[in-house]
C-alpha cells in the first residue's frame, strides 16, 4: 500500500482541532483562561508541527514520497482560523477583567445567591483587611465591637442547576490574622470569571481598615481611622471619612467627599472627583479625566509623565479635561509645568510660576497681585489681565510674535527687531511684584480689568404719605312724609 502525504497532513489537522476544541471547551465549563495558557506556552504549537512533520519526513523517506513534510495551504489556513478564534475568545476574557460590567451571552445567565456569615466579635481598634477577587465591596463603621458580613454569591451558568452547584462551597471567611483580622471569600478560585462575591461589611469605629479587591467596585463611608485602598478593576467611593484616605487604582473612577485627612491616590484611572478635604491632595499616576478638585485646605500635588502641578492652597475648585487645565480661587503659591493645555488661571493669591507648551495660557487677577508672576510658554499665546491700579515691574519678550498693552506710560519702554517683540519697565509708582512674560511664534496681550469697587447702595424708595383721613358723613334728615288714612 503506497503511502501519501495528504493522509499524514491530515493527522496535523486533526490534532490542532482536538487541542483546541478541549481548550476552548475547558474555558466555558471551567473557567479555564486561555490568555495565561498562550502567553506560556504558545511555542508547544509550533513544537507540535515540527514533531508531525519530521515524521511525515520520515514517512516520506521510507516510501520515497517526495515533499512529503511540505506545509500545506490548508494547514496554514486551519492554524490562521484556529489562532483566530482562539484569539477572539482571548480578547472577551481580558475584557471581563479590564472593563466593568462586560459580561456578556456568552457567560451564560446570572444567578445570584445570597451568602449566609456569621458576625465575630473584635476589639474596637482592630486591624481589619478585607480581600476580594471579583464582586463589589462596601465598608461603613458602626458603634458595635463586631465585623458583621452580609454577602451574595453572583454565578454566571447556563442554568440554574450547574449555578447552585457552584455556589454551594461559596462563603465569606472572618478570620485572626496575627493581631489584626481578614475578610476573604471562600470556596471559589481568583482565575474563575464565572462567580463573583459582593461584601457588604460593618467594621467598629476606631478600626484600621485596608480593602484589596481585584475586579469590581469599592465603597466606604464613615470611616474615623485612616483607610487603604487598592483596587485592580472597578470605581472608588470614599465619603464621610474621619482621616487619611490613600488610593491605589488599576482601572478605574475615583471619587472622595468630605474628608478629615489626607487624600493620596495613585495609578492609573479615569475620572477623578475630590470634594472638601481637610487636608491635601497628591495625585500620583495617568489619569485620564476629567480630574477634578475642590476646597483642598492644604493644596494638590499632581505628578504625571505630562505635568507636574504644585497648589498650596485650593479654596476654588481646579479640573483638568479635554486638554484644558482651569484652576480658580487658589490663594496659596502656584507651580506648575505641563505641555499641550490650555491652562486657565485666576484669582491666584501667590506667587505664579506657569510653564508650558504649544497651548495658550491665560491668568487674570481680579485684584492687585501679591507676589511676582513668571509665565513661560512656546508656540503659542499668553494673556495676563491686571487691575488698572496695579503697581508692577515687567520683562516680556516674545520670539516671532508680537506683545500688546493696555498699560501706558513713560515707564514702559516696548520695541520691535526682526520680528521680536520686547517690553520692558514699570506700571505705578509704588511697589509690586516683578512679571516676566515669555513665549514663541505666539502673542502677549496684557489687559486691565475694571476695578473691583463695591457697587453703590440703592437710594431708599420714597414712602408714599397716606392721605387724611376723612369725617364721617352726617346723613341729612329726611323730610316727614305726608301721612294717609292708611296709615293712621
Amino acid at each position: 500500500m503506497s503511502y501519501s502525504p495528504r493522509n499524514s497532513s491530515g493527522l496535523f489537522s486533526g490534532l490542532v482541532l482536538l487541542i483546541f476544541g478541549v481548550l476552548l471547551l475547558l474555558h466555558n465549563y471551567r473557567g479555564f483562561e486561555l490568555g495565561r495558557l498562550f502567553t506560556h506556552w504558545w511555542p508547544l504549537l509550533i513544537i507540535a508541527l515540527g514533531l508531525i512533520k519530521l515524521y511525515e519526513r520520515t514517512a516520506g523517506a521510507r516510501y520515497v514520497e517526495p515533499g512529503a513534510a511540505r506545509v500545506t495551504g490548508g494547514e496554514v489556513f486551519l492554524i490562521v482560523v484556529v489562532l483566530a478564534i482562539t484569539g477572539t475568545v482571548i480578547g472577551l476574557e481580558e475584557a471581563q477583567k479590564h472593563i466593568p460590567g462586560i459580561d456578556g451571552p456568552w457567560m451564560g445567565n446570572s444567578y445570584p445567591f445570597d451568602l449566609d456569615v456569621a458576625p465575630k466579635a473584635v476589639p474596637v481598634d482592630s486591624r481589619i483587611t478585607v480581600r476580594g477577587n471579583r464582586g463589589d465591596i462596601s465598608v461603613r463603621s458602626d458603634d458595635t465591637a463586631e465585623i458583621s458580613v452580609s454577602g451574595k454569591a453572583n454565578v454566571h451558568s447556563w442554568n440554574e442547576k450547574d449555578a447552585e452547584k457552584l455556589a454551594k462551597p461559596v462563603s465569606v471567611a472572618i478570620v485572626q490574622n496575627g493581631d489584626g483580622y481578614e475578610i476573604r471569600p471562600t470556596g471559589t478560585h481568583g482565575d474563575d470569571s464565572r462567580i463573583g462575591v459582593d461584601m457588604d461589611v460593618t467594621v467598629p469605629q476606631k478600626s484600621v481598615v485596608t480593602i484589596r479587591n481585584d475586579k469590581g467596585d469599592v465603597t466606604a463611608s464613615d470611616m474615623n481611622e485612616p483607610l487603604a485602598v487598592n483596587n485592580g478593576n472597578g470605581d472608588v467611593d470614599i465619603r464621610d471619612s474621619g482621616s487619611d484616605v490613600t488610593v491605589d487604582i488599576k482601572h478605574g473612577d475615583v471619587k472622595i467627599s468630605d474628608t478629615k485627612g489626607n487624600v493620596k491616590l495613585e495609578g492609573h484611572g479615569g475620572e477623578v472627583d475630590v470634594v472638601n478635604a481637610t487636608g491635601g491632595l497628591t495625585l500620583n499616576g495617568e489619569f485620564f479625566g476629567p480630574i477634578r478638585a475642590e476646597k483642598i485646605a492644604k493644596g494638590v500635588r499632581f505628578i504625571s509623565q505630562r505635568t507636574d502641578l504644585t497648589l498650596t492652597q485650593l479654596t476654588g475648585h481646579m479640573e483638568f479635561s479635554s486638554g484644558n487645565l482651569e484652576i480658580a480661587d487658589a490663594p496659596g503659591n502656584l507651580t506648575l509645568r505641563t505641555n499641550k493645555y490650555d491652562i486657565d488661571i485666576e484669582n491666584a493669591g501667590g506667587k505664579v510660576d506657569v510653564q508650558n507648551r504649544d497651548a495658550s495660557v491665560d491668568v487674570r487677577f481680579s485684584s492687585l497681585p501679591k507676589d511676582d508672576v513668571q509665565i513661560i510658554n512656546s508656540n503659542s499665546s499668553i494673556s495676563l489681565s491686571l487691575p488698572g491700579s496695579a503697581n508692577f515691574e515687567i520683562v516680556a519678550d516674545c520670539h516671532s510674535c508680537d506683545i500688546s498693552s493696555d498699560f501706558e506710560g513713560a515707564g514702559l519702554k516696548q520695541t520691535s527687531q526682526s520680528g521680536d517683540s520686547h517690553l520692558e519697565g514699570k506700571v505705578g509708582s509704588g511697589r509690586g511684584p516683578k512679571i516676566v512674560l515669555k513665549t514663541s511664534y505666539g502673542s502677549i496681550s496684557l489687559h486691565k480689568t475694571s476695578s473691583m469697587e463695591p457697587a453703590p447702595a440703592p437710594a431708599p424708595r420714597a414712602v408714599p404719605t397716606p392721605p387724611a383721613p376723612r369725617a364721617p358723613k352726617t346723613p341729612a334728615p329726611s323730610a316727614p312724609k305726608p301721612s294717609t288714612d292708611s296709615e293712621t
